[in-house]
């Protein structure tokens, strides 16, 4: 075991013992300037603008401006900002108001939180273990998770909450082994923090309150007691002011703000179906173990091994040294740790819990599941303390696989986020998309949007822009690169269509689908595809591609006859019209199916459900579009249980219009009747052949909103 006195010999063990007691400050150096150089590399999520325009109502409450209620998403003021409120106010101070910069803030910041929650892993396992090189270990094997460091860019959600829980962890072994007041303050002021940003941070309030009780039980005499109880409650009052403090909805309804916390923990309002196994699963009816299949298909295989040894000697150590384990000494925190893993799973499991987005909002259980890898790792290496080759064996087949961990990494950047290992089949082409959700975040559309501009770098480039998350990866470009995009452009033939495969996004499709793909593949899948609109520009193959999928559509009947023919070739609904204009081959087509649950019938909350294509091509034959669908879907359409009016399949098309045009197009609506009403108090207006939801005296949430309209082909000039 290696003490931590300083090592004054010479030579190579010198060089050695110097890396071991400098090591944790040396690699926190390296990835630190590996990530400043690196944080520009990554992208976006969806969400992520509505995340911060949440926290902007929060601001605006904190100031007297306005009241929750008009946050973006209602139920989201329920969320913590303890990690992004400080983020919005340095955005004032230091003046950004370009985006491009705002993000880089953000990628940055959220970053340099999670080396901060390694470090503090690193101190953890060396007081845990009292020994320097297996906490080396510990904070490597924290920091090389290919999917968590990606997130520890992009996810300013649950990688914020990984850290304090990791720094939680770190201050409660400080605070009991010091056994002081201060300590114990502190330690409740940063689980308040924790429970702040998820509501999982109740897990270290009650395992502190546990131990605390048990301290009371094995202390000895009135005075020891009094102490105990009077450092827990000292912990309880810092835990609840640090948590109601950073909780604006709790100020006036604190018991609402916490019950709305763990509702929405458990029972979240938004039904989420998702691609699991090959299946698609509504968020609310996930299989038991869908968490811990995701932990075991995305985790490194030398954290699994390690991990699962940590855990055998945990229960080992559990049924031969009770007395110590459950004592006040080191061992106490092993089943804390195994606790600390394990119950989250389970909890998701027994409840039900509306979780999506693979295991993301369970990161945090990789914290102690790390401190078990290095208990594994620990305990085999002492095992051949007196076989000094075979431990330099293990030291070096362990390195072996941190290395190849490494290399992965290095390949996959910046796409780490999308990191599986062995357990599934990542060699037979596009199969992995049709089992697993890919990019759920869309982060990789920023990257689209650059080799878009690359491919037509002297001139405007326009990108069909309806898929969510195209705008928000365009306001993280440079300010040039902004100018020369454009989305959603009226009157001007889009020259690319950027688009994550949908398979790789909540559902399955057809690989013959993913015509002219610029991109490479990802373990032979293809994750983000860039597809060219105009003819001219368009690769060879995927002219033929298209061309071929029209051959083989008409071939059949059509299921609907109307502007656009609707054909149903295996699991691709395909629309074709012939003598199409400029222009149209762009038009976003939709289909509106039932949504078959996993166990049969509806989705709870969800009586339909769209799938959109803006990927299209105008060839000599006519316009096409191409919807990949699910079989589920394919069975509805089948049997003739579909939504929409009259004939079934509706097409849907999305107008969107720019801020300067909206004030002239309200001014002339006045003078037209409307056709209908939605029942929503919006009016819906024919403009110059546009159709136009008006409503007013809407409120600020309602201006976000997307219509859209719900129309039979035939039925369109009707109105």
């Amino acid at each position: 075991m290696i003490d931590r006195g300083r090592y004054t010999g010479k030579g190579q063990r010198s060089v050695v013992r110097f890396f071991t007691d400098h090591g944790g400050l040396l690699v926190c150096g390296l990835f630190l300037l590996a990530g400043l150089a690196l944080a520009g590399d990554y992208g976006i999520g969806w969400d992520e603008l509505t995340q911060r325009d949440t926290v902007k109502a929060n601001l605006s409450y904190i100031l007297g401006q306005a009241d929750l209620v008009d946050t973006p998403i209602p139920h989201e003021r329920f969320y913590g900002v303890a990690f992004e409120l400080p983020l919005l106010l340095a955005e004032g101070a230091l003046g950004l108001e370009d985006y491009y910069y705002i993000h880089r803030l953000r990628l940055t910041a959220t970053h340099l939180l999670f080396l901060v929650g390694g470090f503090f892993c690193y101190l953890l396992a060396w007081r845990l273990f009292n020994n320097r090189l297996i906490a080396l270990f510990a904070f490597l094997m924290f920091l090389l998770h290919p999917r968590i460091y990606a997130h520890s860019f992009i996810n300013p959600k649950d990688l914020p909450f990984l850290s304090m829980f990791v720094i939680a962890l770190y201050l409660m072994e400080r605070a009991f082994r010091k056994d002081t007041l201060g300590a114990f303050a502190l330690l409740g002021m940063v689980v308040g923090i924790a429970a702040n940003l998820r509501i999982m941070g109740l897990l270290l309030f009650l395992a502190v309150i546990g131990l605390r009780a048990l301290d009371v039980g094995l202390a000895k005499g009135w005075g020891e007691r009094k102490r105990i109880v009077v450092s827990g409650g000292l912990f309880v009052a810092a835990a609840g002011l640090a948590w109601y403090g950073l909780s604006p909805n709790a100020w006036s309804q604190p018991l609402e703000q916490l019950t709305g916390v763990l509702k929405q923990t458990y029972a979240h309002p938004t039904i989420w179906p998702s691609l699991f196994q090959g299946e698609i699963v509504p968020s609310a009816e996930r299989p038991p173990h869908y968490g811990l299949t995701w932990f075991a298909i995305s985790t490194p295989p030398v954290a699994l091994l390690l991990g699962f040894v940590g855990m055998v000697v945990v229960l080992a150590r559990g049924l031969t040294r009770s007395g110590a384990v459950w004592g006040k000494g080191r061992l106490r925190f092993w089943p804390l740790l195994a606790g600390c893993f394990g119950l989250p799973l389970l909890g998701v499991a027994l409840a039900s819990a509306n979780i999506y987005d693979g295991w993301r909002q369970l990161y945090f259980v990789y914290v102690p599941f790390g401190l078990l890898m290095a208990g594994g790792f620990y305990w085999i290496t002492g095992a051949l303390s007196r076989q000094r080759w075979r431990r330099a064996g293990v030291y070096g087949l362990f390195g072996l696989g941190l290395g190849l961990t490494a290399l992965q990494m290095a390949q996959l950047h910046p796409w780490q986020h999308l990191y599986f290992n062995f357990l599934v089949d990542r060699t037979t082409p596009n199969q992995l998309r049709t089992q697993y959700e890919l990019d759920y975040w869309r982060v990789a559309f920023r990257e689209g949007l650059e080799y878009a501009l690359g491919r037509l770098p002297e001139e405007p480039v326009t990108v069909a822009g309806g898929s969510v998350g195209i705008k928000e990866a365009a306001a993280t470009l440079g300010a040039a690169d902004r100018r020369r995009l454009l989305l959603d452009t009226a009157g001007r033939d889009p020259d690319y269509s950027l688009n994550l495969l949908i398979e790789g996004f909540k559902r399955p499709m057809r690989p013959d689908v993913a015509f002219n793909s610029v991109y490479p593949t990802l373990y032979n899948n293809t994750v983000l595809s860039l597809r060219a609109l105009d003819a001219s520009r368009m690769d060879a193959a995927a002219v033929a591609g298209y061309a071929e999928l029209h051959r083989a559509a008409v071939v059949g009947e059509p299921i609907i006859r109307g502007e656009y023919a609707v054909y149903l070739t295996g699991r691709t609904v395909v629309f074709i019209k012939e003598d199409c204009r400029p222009g149209e081959r762009a038009g976003r087509f939709g289909v509106k199916v039932y949504p078959a649950a996993a166990q049969g019938g509806l989705i709870p909350g969800r009586d339909d459900y769209r799938y959109f294509s803006n990927v299209g091509a105008r060839l000599v034959e006519g316009c096409l579009a191409v919807i990949g669908l699910p079989d589920y879907a394919i069975a509805h359409l089948v049997a003739g249980r579909y939504a929409g009016p009259a004939n079934g399949i509706v097409w849907e098309k999305a107008h969107s219009f720019t801020k300067p045009g909206l004030g002239e197009l309200v001014a002339e609506l006045g003078s037209n009747r409307p056709g209908t009403t939605d029942g929503t108090g919006f009016e819906l207006y024919r403009q110059e052949g546009e159709l136009i939801y008006y409503r007013e005296g809407c409120r600020r949430r309602d201006t976000a909103a997307r219509f859209f309209l719900h129309l039979v082909p035939e039925d369109v000039e009707d109105l």
